[in-house]
């Protein structure tokens, strides 16, 4: 199953995207993949900011536009998958905060060595298939927004504090 993400890179044209394409894998992480699928078919990830980005680590994403949404979907946890997959580049698992606690923020693996990441139960459900040049373009932060915050506002506070992050335009599933 593949999925496109249009992607701007800066907000100040907002008419130039990018495309990154994802190929998501039941069989890596079942739980993981039909979680991100339903999101995608939610349009969850429609006008999400990329909010954290760790040059050679990852970037981040999975709050959601309308603060409601996040209600709905980032506090619904889902169970844990086993790591099949190591964390290596390009590969997409979900952030959580602990054991059955993933929600519905993603990452992007930047580099090999995130394969650290396994022994802490980071499942990878998808890989990026194209575009990763566009993903290692996403705005960086020195001082990253404050989650907890943009949990309860939404875009309101990320256009608001952080106008210049780079985000998703817009999430499809691909026939």
């Amino acid at each position: 199953v593949r999925v496109q993400l249009d992607i701007v890179l800066d907000p100040s044209r907002p008419d130039s995207t990018s495309k990154i394409l994802v190929e998501v894998h039941s069989e890596w992480a079942p739980i993981g993949a039909q979680r991100f699928l339903a999101l995608i078919a939610a349009n969850y990830f429609d006008e999400a900011r990329i909010y954290r980005v760790i040059p050679g680590f990852i970037a981040q994403w999975g709050i959601p536009a309308d603060p409601r949404e996040y209600e709905k979907w980032g506090e619904n946890k889902i169970t844990d998958d086993p790591v099949k997959v190591s964390n290596k580049k390009a590969t997409m698992s979900f952030a959580t905060s602990g054991p059955h606690a993933r929600g519905s923020q993603v990452f992007i693996n930047y580099d090999d060595s995130c394969a650290q990441l396994d022994s802490q139960g980071f499942a990878p459900f998808a890989k990026v298939i194209e575009g990763f040049d566009v993903a290692e373009s996403f705005v960086k932060m020195p001082k990253g927004p404050n989650q907890a915050a943009a949990k309860q506002q939404g875009n309101r506070y990320f256009t608001e504090e952080y106008p210049q992050l780079s985000y998703i335009k817009r999430a499809a599933l691909l026939a």
